[in-house]
């Protein structure tokens, strides 16, 4: 451990379990708001997730409004549209149902509901002057951590690029867990998101922002993770799997949101931002090749990795076993269908340089292991392709 102090941020309170939803409303009572505006995407708009969930809400006596325009990848401009709902509406507190891309999208808005301005403005570490509006996140994917961190990647249109989001006072005011909503998830959604939240755990763990507190956190998700994903995928209605992949997700949320992330994540906002790939598709298809890159820094990290993920490591040099922990994630990605690189999403060679340039800008990059030259991240991304 580096750090001569540290700080551990998440919600004051996280709700788990199957039926834990239907609390939504009470908590959004107690918070003494009025009317909530409910953020979620299409789809689960679409199946009528978002009607169920305002029923719940305006049985506690608070208003709600629906935004079901969260974009996967959501951008700049869908912030401002969401906040222009958001006044329109008279709204004072917001609720994001879904994964990921609602809760950042949900984030945002509430923060410039807040402290004004437009998004670009809060692009970098804590740089907002006042708490978000009351915000409660459900969760219905196991992987991305959003629901509980202070972390919100919202697209620069212009740019091109995902502004990295890192303030404190975008972590949620409660978060919600409920299993039974996650079993409608595919299984290649399912796979992503989970192989994101196993990223999430391994950068953390390998941070140079890592604690005792964080290790902890990140060794128990990679444990779960590496048990219960294949479960969860092969067969979505494992409720078990699901409550557990649940855990494991919020674990690693935890565990990253204080530690920090590292160079797999640096280039997968770039990835996501320039062609608008899934975000934990860009982590699973990256996570190897900065494991190998990072190696060197961090040997035996990785080599407890290898343990922690069911790999027996008895007799190995520590080189060895670190080696084998790279190989158990190649894998795992492979059994889970993961595709095996970018050329196949679409990427172009002629724009690694720039992915680069930009993934060296990126606050996740503050906190890797091993400090790259450009060409060194421009080689990862061609290993990668």
């Amino acid at each position: 451990m580096t750090n001569t102090q540290s700080a551990f941020f998440m919600p004051s309170v996280n709700l788990f379990g199957a039926g834990s939803v239907n609390e939504v409303g009470t908590r959004l009572a107690d918070l003494g708001v009025k009317k909530a505006l409910l953020v979620t995407d299409a789809g689960l708009h679409g199946l009528g997730l978002s009607e169920k969930i305002s029923s719940i809400i305006r049985a506690a006596g608070v208003e709600v409004s629906i935004f079901p325009k969260a974009e996967p990848n959501p951008t700049d401009k869908n912030v401002a549209e969401g906040l222009e709902a958001y006044n329109a509406e008279n709204c004072d507190s917001i609720v994001t149902l879904g994964g990921g891309s609602s809760h950042d999208a949900g984030k945002a808005i509430a923060l410039v509901a807040a402290n004004g301005g437009k998004i670009h403005d809060y692009e970098g570490v804590d740089v907002s002057k006042e708490p978000m509006v009351p915000l409660i996140a459900i969760n219905t994917t196991a992987g991305t951590g959003s629901e509980l961190t202070k972390f919100t990647i919202i697209t620069d249109t212009e740019r091109k690029v995902k502004m990295a989001i890192v303030d404190k006072h975008v972590t949620p005011t409660l978060s919600i867990n409920d299993p039974e909503l996650m079993v409608g998830m595919p299984p290649s959604l399912t796979a992503a998101t989970g192989l994101d939240a196993l990223t999430h755990a391994i950068e953390a763990y390998v941070s140079t922002g890592a604690t005792p507190i964080t290790d902890a956190l990140a060794i128990q998700a990679i444990k779960i993770i590496s048990k219960y994903l294949p479960r969860a995928v092969a067969n979505g209605k494992d409720i078990e799997a699901r409550e557990q992949m649940a855990f494991a997700q919020s674990l690693a949320g935890m565990a990253f949101n204080n530690a920090g992330l590292g160079y797999v994540h640096a280039i997968a906002h770039q990835l996501g931002g320039f062609y608008n790939f899934p975000h934990g598709v860009c982590n699973a298809v990256l996570l190897p090749y900065v494991c190998r890159f990072n190696l060197i820094s961090k040997v035996e990290r990785y080599a407890e990795i290898a343990a922690f993920l069911g790999e027996n490591v008895d007799g190995l040099s520590t080189y060895d076993a670190a080696e084998k922990a790279i190989k158990a994630i190649e894998r795992m990605a492979k059994d889970l269908n993961i595709p095996k690189g970018f050329k196949e999403l679409g990427a172009k060679e002629e724009d690694i340089e720039t992915l680069a340039k930009n993934a060296m800008k990126d606050a996740c990059a503050l906190t890797n292991p091993r400090k790259p030259k450009l060409e060194e991240v421009i080689q990862i991304i061609k290993n990668a392709m």
